[in-house]
């Protein structure tokens, strides 16, 4: 089990040690924003896709060689950084780490169902696995500034390198039970995974970098999202047509997988308030990761509690309550972040954003436990095509909570940036008083008036900037908590309307018979 932590968190760190760090990073490399981004896309291009081929390439080549070649191409890939000191070269490097990284979360989730009894598994295995995997964030915020420090760029994969031998180590001296090997891997299975990996990779390169390109500015973005239709299209074609298909496309679109994905990326959006929402809004005010340590820690110790508490009260047909537990936290926190200030500073945060961690660790295992029972019953063969459901809302689904959010929060803060600038008149005396009192800074440097004047007037931009950013982080936690206020109202609805059909079915069979 601790090897499983080890190993979550050596998957995670490789993921979020450079995108919580993009300024500092960007900076070493000498990259801009938008061009930083890229580093985010390249690993998660191949990142998206590649876990749906590794369930038969373990079946086929075996667990301990598939775990044991996993983690050492990891650690190769993690040596490789060390030789990177430009921004072409890291998006190379990133994309190989986004291929490596994929196997180390499904290794990480079956060492912690390893030693569990059977009866344990979907449970107890369930939630501390997943729990597992939701530490990275936190932890990469709270040892990045450190790392920074030691070596910029090459502290963060220094870091990455050490806990990559530690967890090779760990493989190697625990290897899994061996399980029966078969030959499940078809020659279409190849072709038709070409074509998901380039559908599901284009798709994800475009949800982390149109934001920042805006979308309806670039166009090669809607071409990337027509071959990513087109590449997916081409899978759908070949699956429908075969015999043995690497997915069940039919019951893919059945109503309950529908409902269940429909959910699922919900609650990637909601979850996106504190991943890309509150921290966005503290670094637009000025504040990096080492002034957010406390915050990160509360985190770390909420999303633990959240995955134990799930742990010990998760039951067949407890799910519809778990969950709306976890929506009602989440709407709280996200209503109670929206009331934020340009004066609001972490510890303002802390009991919101500890209800929506809790509710983030509470949230997945029960929604995972019940599609996987659901799939058994159609029969094992399901199980890979509800798997796919399951990573594509978690990998593809971060990423459009993601841009989602973002985009939301740019949206409103052009508009509220306008509305600002509209009352804003230099002839206005309390505003020609404002500038006179921010002039005054560039007295000492500045003799003429006019130019103490301009910098006055650019200071007093940056101000309407950042209120307009601050109103626009409101709207968005806002918007996030309506939604999740709609869909706890929509799950009391179902379990109203399937609770009521039960009862009459009950009522009326017996007078049937």
């Amino acid at each position: 089990m601790l090897a499983s932590v080890l190993l979550a968190l050596t998957q995670g760190l490789g993921m979020n040690l450079v995108s919580a760090n993009l300024p500092q990073v960007q900076g070493a490399l000498g990259a801009t924003t938008n061009e930083a981004m890229w580093l985010v896309a390249a690993y998660m291009a191949p990142y998206a896709s590649l876990s749906l081929l590794l369930i038969k390439v373990r079946t086929q080549f075996g667990l301990r060689n598939f775990a044991e070649l996993a983690i050492l191409a990891f650690l190769l890939v993690s040596v490789l950084h060390l030789f990177v000191d430009d921004l072409r070269s890291a998006i190379i490097v990133r994309f190989f780490s986004g291929v490596v990284a994929a196997p180390l979360s499904a290794l990480a989730f079956l060492y912690m169902l390893e030693p569990l009894p059977q009866a344990k598994k979907l449970n107890l295995g369930l939630s501390l696995a997943l729990t597992n995997l939701a530490l990275a964030p936190a932890v990469a915020r709270l040892i990045s500034p450190t790392l920074l420090d030691i070596d910029l760029w090459h502290g963060l994969h220094v870091m990455e390198i050490a806990i990559a031998m530690m967890a090779f180590a760990a493989v190697y001296l625990l290897p899994l039970a061996p399980q029966p090997r078969a030959k499940v891997i078809q020659p279409l299975d190849v072709v038709s995974y070409l074509f998901i990996a380039i559908g599901f990779g284009l798709t994800a390169m475009v949800m982390t970098v149109g934001r920042f390109y805006w979308w309806f500015e670039a166009p090669w973005l809607g071409l990337m999202l027509f071959g990513a239709i087109i590449a997916v299209t081409c899978a759908a074609v070949i699956e429908l047509n075969r015999a043995n298909p690497l997915l069940d496309i039919r019951w893919l679109a059945s109503r309950e997988v529908l409902h269940f994905t429909a959910a699922l990326l919900i609650f990637r959006i909601v979850l996106s308030e504190q991943t890309s929402g509150a921290f966005g809004f503290f670094q637009i005010l000025g504040l990096q990761n080492g002034q957010m340590a406390t915050l990160s820690w509360i985190i770390l110790a909420t999303t633990i509690a959240g995955g134990l508490a799930c742990a010990a009260v998760m039951k067949p047909g407890r799910e519809p309550a778990i969950h709306m537990v976890a929506l009602s936290l989440l709407a709280a926190g996200a209503y109670m972040d929206s009331q934020a200030t340009n004066l609001t500073r972490p510890a303002e945060m802390y009991l919101s954003q500890a209800l929506i961690a809790f509710a983030g660790a509470l949230f997945l295992p029960p929604a995972l436990a019940s599609g996987l029972m659901s799939a058994l019953k159609k029969g094992p063969n399901y199980i890979l095509s509800f798997v796919i459901v399951f990573l594509t809302t978690q990998s593809i689904g971060g990423s459009l909570g993601s841009a989602v959010v973002g985009t939301f929060v740019t949206w409103r803060s052009k508009f509220h940036y306008q509305a600002l600038a509209e009352h804003i008149m230099p002839t206005d005396p309390v505003v020609a008083q404002r500038i006179a009192q921010l002039s005054v800074a560039y007295g000492r440097l500045l003799t003429d008036g006019t130019l103490m004047k301009t910098q006055g007037l650019i200071l007093l931009n940056q101000q309407v900037t950042r209120e307009a950013n601050v109103l626009a982080y409101n709207d968005a936690f806002l918007a996030i908590a309506l939604l999740a206020a709609f869909a706890l109202s929509a799950l009391v609805v179902h379990v109203a309307v399937v609770a009521i059909g039960n009862r009459l079915a009950a009522t009326f069979q017996p007078s049937a018979a």
